[in-house]
């Protein structure tokens, strides 16, 4: 039985004492994060110190050794994947993991699987998709493998959409992107922001996690060293990256 541990104004997420990894070695110790109803949160650090990990295990994928995970007040740290998957939260993945044979119209709706019986949700849905990227709903009828990395990135964002999730988790939305599209895509995150979704933001790209989150933290070696709110930091990226980064 899931535990509702918290009242209306609960946490988007929660992350008390996490810790987790593969096989019989952590990856991830001791992690405390949270993201408020309707905030942007950026979680940042050099290659291999487990921002990946804490993702999967926020999506029941890593099965974590100690600690508790809630969404929305509800405890989800037992639940299976596809259990979390059912409107707790969503994941972009690293690399898109688009189904490349599939139409685009397929693979969004292949992210809302749940109100499949709901017609009238998944048009609202889709409609919500279609307005915050147009290029998709013209391409809607297109294989995804013949779209570009931009245009994919926008298709695994909309899936997630479909999902209608309590909280929205992305994995390097950057990774192989060019600028001007990476411009695109800050001001996709901006506007789920102000929607008032939940975001938390897995990113190589410091001055993108600035733009688009309320707040960051810096994980080192499996472990968080610092929180952050972004508007104390804009401006000074190169300390950032210099101190924290590398």
């Amino acid at each position: 039985m899931n535990l509702q541990v918290s009242g209306p104004k609960a946490n988007a997420l929660d992350v008390r004492q996490l810790s987790a990894g593969y096989g019989r070695f952590d990856v991830v110790h001791a992690v405390d994060l949270h993201v408020r109803q309707g905030e942007s949160v950026g979680l940042l650090g050099p290659n291999g110190a487990g921002k990946t990990t804490v993702l999967r295990s926020i999506m029941g994928l890593v099965r974590h050794r100690r600690g508790e995970i809630c969404i929305s007040g509800t405890d989800v740290s037992r639940l299976p994947a596809h259990k979390v998957a059912r409107g707790y939260a969503a994941l972009v993945p690293e690399g898109r993991r688009l189904f490349p044979n599939q139409t685009v119209e397929d693979n969004l709706r292949l992210g809302g699987m749940r109100h499949r019986h709901d017609n009238s949700r998944t048009s609202e849905l889709l409609a919500a998709v279609f307005d915050l990227f147009p290029t998709v709903e013209r391409y809607r009828r297109r294989k995804a493998s013949t779209l570009s990395g931009g245009e994919q990135q926008m298709v695994a964002i909309g899936r997630m959409m479909m999902n209608d999730p309590e909280l929205m988790l992305l994995d390097e939305p950057s990774l192989g992107l060019a600028p001007l599209v990476i411009k695109d895509m800050a001001r996709a995150l901006l506007t789920l922001r102000e929607r008032g979704r939940s975001l938390l933001l897995v990113e190589q790209r410091v001055d993108l996690a600035l733009q688009v989150c309320d707040r960051v933290y810096v994980l080192s070696e499996g472990r968080i060293i610092d929180e952050m709110r972004t508007k104390e930091v804009i401006g000074d990226e190169r300390a950032l990256i210099d101190a924290y980064l590398g």
